[in-house]
């Protein structure tokens, strides 16, 4: 396909999977037993299943529901604006919600969720991300739990996309745009 840009893996599948692992443990260890998941769809549909199987296992049986903002249409830049495609369907009042979502960037998308959340009620929203692009942030928000952090490259697979595509792929890998 000419011109279909290459990918070059940045954190394998093995690596990801050890990482949600520990990350569900921590979770489990500092949430109480009554939290709720909310996943920002689409990008972090894999993660969160991953994540909320691996919380299963750490002993964690958390009720999960989700929300699909969109501040990016299919563009590689946000636009500021974030909008609510799909809501929630539980209550949030007085209950601990963990926000999941594949990539924190700008940090416009998952502020405008954890405000909504928190206007709901929620009596505390944690922010749990794969991905944590620090010099990409345009808000002041920090993600309370991590994966990774990287650097200013465009980032696919596991749930990121490019337009819609790349999702499926069982690694996170950078977009070598081809000239």
């Amino acid at each position: 396909m000419p011109g279909r840009p290459t990918v070059t893996v940045r954190f394998s599948a093995a690596q990801i999977a050890a990482r949600v692992d520990v990350m569900a443990g921590e979770l489990a260890a500092k949430l109480p037993a009554d939290t709720l998941v909310v996943s920002v769809l689409k990008g972090s549909f894999v993660f969160a299943a991953d994540l909320i199987r691996a919380l299963s296992r750490a002993g964690a049986d958390w009720a999960m529901d989700f929300v699909t903002l969109s501040s990016y249409g299919t563009g590689t830049e946000t636009s500021g604006r974030v909008r609510v495609l799909r809501d929630i369907i539980d209550d949030v009042r007085e209950r601990e919600v963990l926000l999941v979502d594949d990539i924190l960037e700008s940090g416009l998308t998952l502020s405008f969720a954890r405000n909504l959340l928190l206007e709901r009620g929620a009596k505390h929203v944690s922010i749990c991300t794969l991905l944590d692009k620090p010099g990409k942030r345009k808000t002041k928000l920090e993600a309370d739990f991590v994966g990774f952090q990287c650097g200013d490259e465009f980032l696919v697979g596991y749930g990121l996309d490019w337009a819609h595509r790349f999702r499926g792929l069982p690694y996170i890998g950078v977009v070598e745009k081809s000239s």
